[in-house]
């Protein structure tokens, strides 16, 4: 069951604001982009991205890499990898390699354009000699259960590929290139931006010009104009481990006046061994229920941008101080949040957005 409420309709205003398509597009005529030779396009919102360029320049090459079943508004003549995230797969490491030679290739003359979102960390790589697949595998795995933030997660990521941090494009013998990145990481930096994979190296040999097209400030003002005199606050303070995060959140919450609450970011979660299935988004969500349990007029969003929260099929949960009851402690000690919201009806399914910029909470008290 979906959630649907004036919260959810907010939630869709930010995101649509941010999307792909429609801020690639307003980029490339802001910006006058002349026409690239070559679009690459890496991340959960590449297929948006790219139709983009599609739009503005008609048919290009066109290299795409994402999410499976994240190729709406997918250009009809570009190639297409898809990858598995948040833990990569084979496929991540043929995208890789795929990248590698295409922009090895390129003329002297060749104008690039790099195209990037969240995700991309996961989505392609290129292994430094040798690692292997597994050693991969298990680090990401290892990395997203510590709940340390992207910072040192993109810090080792770097360490460990041929394509990140700027070492991609350090390939690239052509002319020109123009990076334009959707932000889902803390201060807007390319350079940690799907671990640097649309950044160029310190002293590029090109010509480089990059952008950020949307980020998690442009979405919560898009859901801050939507809701107009009704908010109270708008900040983009989501960074902490949800464990702090929930009672600090809650409390604020539970002494509000009426009106709306805007929360940007992307919190960070320890797992314990064998974890059940849920998110983030979704464990935060389920700690604040048990702190609002019984409260009347007061409902809490949390939900990803991307339309996804952990490996599962929803973008987070809507919770009210009817949603908790005393099972809820065992989903959360075992970190499976998923099932136990899905079964009372609390999690909110928005399907891929195109489009990445953190996560979103958005509280009403009535």
């Amino acid at each position: 069951m979906t959630q649907h409420s004036d919260l959810t309709s907010l939630w869709w205003a930010g995101v649509r604001a941010v999307q792909g398509r429609r801020a690639v597009t307003s980029a490339l005529k802001t910006l006058e982009t002349p026409r690239p030779d070559m679009v690459i396009s890496v991340g959960k919102a590449a297929a948006s991205m790219a139709a983009a360029a599609d739009d503005v320049f008609g048919a290009l090459p066109t290299l795409i890499v994402t999410k499976y079943d994240h190729t709406q508004d997918l250009p009809k003549t570009a190639e297409l990898i898809e990858a598995a995230h948040p833990v990569p797969d084979t496929n991540s490491l043929r995208a890789g390699a795929r990248l590698r030679e295409v922009v090895a290739v390129l003329p002297e003359t060749a104008h690039l354009l790099m195209l990037t979102s969240g995700g991309a960390s996961a989505l392609a790589e290129d292994l430094a000699d040798g690692l292997t697949f597994a050693d991969l595998a298990r680090r990401t795995q290892d990395l997203l259960a510590s709940g340390q933030d992207i910072h040192a997660m993109n810090t080792l990521r770097k360490s460990l590929s041929r394509i990140k941090g700027g070492k991609l494009l350090g390939g690239f013998g052509g002319g020109r290139v123009t990076s334009l990145a959707i932000s889902d990481v803390e201060g807007d930096d390319l350079g940690v931006i799907g671990s640097g994979i649309g950044d160029a190296p310190s002293l590029p040999s090109f010509a480089f010009q990059s952008h950020i097209v949307a980020s998690n400030g442009v979405a919560r003002a898009a859901v801050a104009h939507a809701a107009g005199d009704d908010v109270l606050s708008n900040t983009e303070t989501l960074y902490e481990n949800v464990d702090t995060l929930a009672p600090r959140i809650a409390a604020s919450l539970l002494t509000s006046d009426k009106g709306l609450h805007i929360i940007g970011g992307e919190p960070t979660v320890i797992l314990p061994p064998n974890p059940g299935k849920g998110g983030r988004n979704m464990a935060l969500a389920l700690m604040l229920a048990r702190k609002i349990a019984g409260v009347e007029g007061l409902e809490i969003l949390v939900a990803g941008t991307d339309g996804t929260d952990g490996p599962t099929d929803a973008a987070g949960a809507l919770v009210t101080g009817a949603t908790w009851d005393a099972s809820g402690a065992e989903a959360l000690a075992l970190a499976d949040a998923a099932p136990w919201l899905d079964a009372r009806g609390a999690l909110f399914r928005s399907g891929p957005t195109g489009t990445n910029v953190m996560d979103l909470l958005i509280a009403r008290r009535s």
